[in-house]
């Protein structure tokens, strides 16, 4: 597996398992009668913090794990091939639009909510979902694409 493809697994790894604690915790807060503002924007603190420790922590043990079992393997030092050709920047570029694409679709449902007569916080609790959301569609369509070769 690349350098690149490692990080995008443990981004989209990461993204699943905050996407699933914030549906669970949205559920038991309406399941609570607690879906107000003040849970919501400390719910939505916590999802922001650990989208950036919970990423940078695992991509760097990943990192040291699949060094460390390379070394166990083959009792040689990892050759870290982090350098960025034409061909990452594409599949970058590529994931990117579909992250964009995905996010404006959920941005513009989110705002149907409003607009059907639901509160703001339903609208603004759906726009993290789908950005989050948008997040993992671009992470699994950037490893299909390395995946596939292109």
């Amino acid at each position: 597996m690349s350098f690149q493809e490692k990080n995008i697994t443990v981004s989209l790894v990461n993204f699943t398992l905050i996407l699933g604690f914030y549906l669970i915790r949205v559920f038991q807060m309406i399941q609570g009668g607690s879906f107000n503002s003040t849970n919501i924007f400390r719910l939505w603190g916590i999802i922001i913090a650990l989208a950036i420790v919970v990423t940078i922590l695992a991509t760097i043990l990943t990192h040291i794990v699949s060094a460390i079992i390379h070394v166990i393997k083959t009792r040689e030092e990892p050759n870290i091939e982090d350098i960025q050709d034409e061909r990452d920047d594409l599949i970058d570029s590529k994931g990117t639009k579909i992250t964009y694409a995905a996010s404006s679709i959920g941005v513009a449902l989110s705002m149907l909510t409003f607009v059907l007569g639901q509160p703001p916080l339903v609208m603004f609790t759906l726009l993290i979902f789908f950005g989050v959301l948008a997040q993992i569609i671009g992470d699994a369509s950037r490893l299909y694409l390395y995946r596939r070769g292109f």
